[in-house]
C-alpha cells in the first residue's frame, strides 16, 4: 500500500501491539537517503546544511543528522539547549528566534551562534559581544508558501529586518564594532523553482549591499509532497538555478559567498508515520457521514486543523480478509470540533471524506508523512492526552527513541494550594 510508506501492513500491527497505541514511528534509512540530497544541494563556492530542528527534535533524530555532517538551525534558546544536550557542538548549533533566548550570554559563551532577527537583536546582541562577528536575518521584500500561515517573507511576514532598514542596521553595527558576515532569509514553503530563484536574486541584491558578508543562508521551505496531487520541491532544479546567481554574484563583486540551506520538512515528513487505532465507528444517517474515530488527533498532529494540510492515510484491518472501500471522515479524539484528519484541502472549516478500506473498531490506522511539525508541533495535553511513544527503526530493527508520557509526567510540575 503506497500510502504506508516505509511501512507494511504486518509491520504496522506489530509495531503497535510492541509500543502501544498511538506512536510515531520514523525511518532512519529515509532520513539518511533525505541528508543525502539535501547534502547533494547544488553549490559554487561551498554548501553547509542546517537541520531546521524545530520540524522533529528528537534526540535521537538529531544525532543521525548531526553523524551525517548537517548542523542545526534552533529556533528558540530552549531549542538549542536540547540540541546540546543531545550531544550536538555548540559551534554547529545557531540560534534564529522570534524570542531572544534569556540565557543568551552564557549560549555565546559555549560557542552557539546567533542570527539578529530584528534591529533590538542586534543591538543587544552588540552589547553582549561587541567588536565581534555576526549573522543577521533579512526580511527581501518577497515570500512564498503554500498558504499565508507558512510565508516568511514578504510585508506580511515579521520575519527579520526589512530590507529598507539596512543602513539602521549598519548604523546598529557600527556601534558595537560588528561585523556583518553571514546573512540570513526564509521565504516560506514552495516549490517552485522560479519563486526560489526571484527570492534568490533578491537576497544577492541585499548582500551586495553588505561588503562584509561571507556567507549567504536561504533558509529552508522546501517543500515536500506527501499527498499524490502534490509537487516537491525540485533540489537539483532549484540549487542549478541558485548556484548560477552566486557564481554571477562573484562576477560582479568579487566576493564567493558559502551557500547555507536549513530544510525541515523535506529531511523528515516523509521518514515519519503515526499509527494509531480506530477505536468508534459512527454514522449522521443517510444524508450525513461516516465518521471513522481514532484514539489521535491534533495532541499529535496539528497541521490539519492549522492548514488544512493534507496526510496520506492506510487503514489497516486487525483480522485478515477482504474489505470493500467506504467513505470515511475521520476525527481525532479530542473534545474539539475542529479535531479532523481530513480537512477539506486549503478549508480547515469544511471536512472532505475520504476512501478507506470498510473500518471496525480495534483496527489500525496510519497517517501517513508525519515526520515533520507532528510531534515537535503538537498540541500538547489538550484534554489531558498524554505525549506519544516514538520508535526509530534502525538496522537493527525498531528502537523506542520516546517514551510515552505518564499523567505522573503530566502534571509533576503543579503546585498545591
Amino acid at each position: 500500500m503506497e500510502n504506508l510508506q516505509f511501512l507494511t501492513e504486518k509491520q504496522v500491527l506489530e509495531l503497535r501491539e510492541r509500543f502501544g497505541s498511538p506512536v510515531f514511528v520514523y525511518d532512519e534509512a529515509t532520513l539518511r537517503e533525505q541528508a543525502r540530497k539535501a547534502l547533494a544541494f547544488p553549490n559554487a563556492y561551498g554548501l553547509r546544511v542546517r537541520y531546521a530542528m524545530k520540524a522533529l527534535p528528537t534526540a535521537a533524530v538529531l544525532r543521525v543528522f548531526d553523524s551525517m555532517g548537517l548542523h542545526i538551525d534552533a529556533s528558540s534558546g530552549f531549542e538549542a539547549r536540547r540540541a546540546l544536550a543531545a550531544g550536538i557542538p555548540p559551534d554547529h548549533i545557531q540560534i534564529t528566534a522570534q524570542e531572544m533566548p534569556g540565557d543568551l550570554e552564557e549560549l555565546l559563551g559555549l560557542g552557539v551562534l546567533f542570527n539578529c532577527c530584528s534591529l533590538h537583536q542586534l543591538d543587544t546582541y552588540g552589547k553582549l559581544r561587541p567588536g565581534t562577528d555576526v549573522s543577521v536575518r533579512i526580511n527581501p521584500g518577497l515570500g512564498s508558501g503554500h498558504s499565508n500561515k507558512t510565508n516568511t517573507g514578504g510585508p506580511s511576514a515579521s520575519y527579520g529586518i526589512w530590507h529598507e532598514y539596512l543602513d539602521q542596521a549598519f548604523e546598529v553595527a557600527g556601534r558595537h564594532h560588528l561585523r556583518l558576515t553571514r546573512m540570513h532569509t526564509h521565504i516560506g514553503s514552495g516549490a517552485d523553482p522560479e519563486m526560489w530563484n526571484r527570492c534568490a536574486l533578491l537576497s544577492l541584491g541585499v548582500a551586495a549591499k553588505m561588503p562584509d558578508v561571507e556567507t549567504l543562508n536561504l533558509g529552508g521551505g522546501f517543500k515536500v509532497a506527501r499527498m499524490p496531487d502534490e509537487i516537491s520541491a525540485d533540489l537539483e532544479v532549484i540549487g542549478s538555478r541558485i548556484k548560477a546567481d552566486i557564481e554571477a554574484f562573484h562576477a560582479e563583486h568579487g566576493r564567493k559567498l558559502q551557500l547555507e540551506i536549513e530544510p525541515g520538512t523535506f529531511l523528515t515528513a516523509r521518514a515519519g508515520a503515526l499509527i494509531c487505532t480506530v477505536i468508534d465507528v459512527v454514522d449522521t444517517g443517510a444524508e450525513g457521514y461516516r465518521f471513522i474515530k481514532a484514539d489521535t488527533g491534533m495532541t499529535d498532529n496539528p497541521r490539519p486543523q492549522l492548514y488544512a494540510a493534507q496526510h496520506p492515510l492506510a487503514l489497516v484491518p486487525a483480522e485478515p480478509g477482504e474489505r470493500a472501500e467506504r467513505e470515511y471522515v475521520v476525527a481525532g479524539h479530542c473534545c474539539e470540533s475542529g479535531d479532523i484528519l481530513t480537512p477539506e484541502p486549503e478549508n480547515a472549516e469544511s471536512i472532505r471524506p475520504r476512501a478507506l478500506k470498510e473500518a471496525r473498531i480495534g483496527d489500525a490506522l496510519v497517517v501517513g508523512a508525519a515526520g515533520a511539525y507532528c510531534s515537535g508541533m503538537a498540541c500538547k495535553n489538550y484534554n489531558s492526552f498524554p505525549e506519544s511513544a516514538e520508535v526509530l527503526l534502525t538496522e537493527e530493527g525498531p528502537r523506542l527513541i520516546r517514551r510515552g508520557q505518564s499523567v505522573e509526567q503530566m502534571i509533576q510540575n503543579e503546585m498545591p494550594l
